[in-house]
């Protein structure tokens, strides 16, 4: 597999970060969280997902060993989306976070569907990914007001642009799932996801006082979104350039 859009590096460097935080720190990183408490060998699951991040990021870097790290990858995702997140919404159907949650890990799985496949599983990853937009759109509408609360100070009117960006997001759903515009859908929308990252999370995390847990999981989280909507925006065909011959006269 060669590295085809700078998509694949962006997820590869946000997969070596988190593998070597994951093994610096002992504990499960953004990506591979919640694991419950009384998963059997759970210390020793850890160090597995920090590695499987590690090795995964630096084998899509590499020509050669791209398209079976990301098969890797790709396997603990679903595993992790089956076992965990499936999990969560079995447990609690009506509650809005194990939806959301479970969307975060299937856009990863999106990303890795792409890099494992190349077109022949493009389109589900497609599908897949406009699914889980849906789930980011209602949550700005969900958690308005938490979500208004990070809109940058010098930012006006915070509940409305947290309402525009959620309807921002269900909209590129809508393009990505119907087809239409699919691809500036998908554009756009990690074009979003990467302002979000850079003008809330990264001041939060760089600028501000002590940081929490939440946020510097939350910082990851959207670090690895935008590396994976770039992905999957990058795993549409270019648009067809018009030909000197469909111009000429019959």
């Amino acid at each position: 597999m060669r590295i085809a859009s700078w998509g694949q590096p962006a997820f590869a460097a946000v997969m070596i970060a988190l593998g070597i935080q994951g093994l610096i720190t002992g504990r499960f990183t953004a990506v591979w969280q919640p694991v419950p408490a009384d998963v059997p060998a759970r210390q020793a699951l850890v160090y597995l997902c920090a590695l499987v991040s590690l090795g995964s990021g630096i084998g899509l870097l590499v020509t050669r060993g791209a398209a079976l790290a990301a098969r890797v990858l790709l396997a603990l995702l679903v595993l992790w989306l089956l076992v965990f997140r499936l999990r969560d919404i079995l447990r609690g159907p009506t509650g809005f976070d194990a939806w959301d949650g479970a969307a975060e890990t299937a856009a990863m799985v999106c990303a890795a569907l792409v890099l494992a496949t190349g077109p022949r599983g493009a389109r589900i990853a497609r599908v897949l990914f406009g699914l889980a937009l849906i789930s980011f759109g209602a949550a700005h509408f969900v958690y308005l007001q938490p979500t208004a609360s990070l809109v940058p100070r010098w930012v006006p009117s915070h509940s409305v642009v947290a309402a525009v960006t959620g309807a921002a997001f269900l909209a590129a759903a809508a393009g990505i799932l119907t087809g239409i515009c699919a691809r500036w859908a998908a554009t756009l929308v990690t074009l979003q996801i990467g302002l979000f990252t850079l003008l809330v999370w990264v001041p939060i995390v760089t600028v501000r006082g002590s940081k929490t847990a939440f946020q510097w999981s939350e910082f990851a989280i959207s670090c690895a979104l935008t590396a994976a909507a770039w992905v999957v925006a990058d795993s549409y065909p270019p648009a067809r350039q018009p030909r000197e011959a469909d111009h000429a006269r019959p």
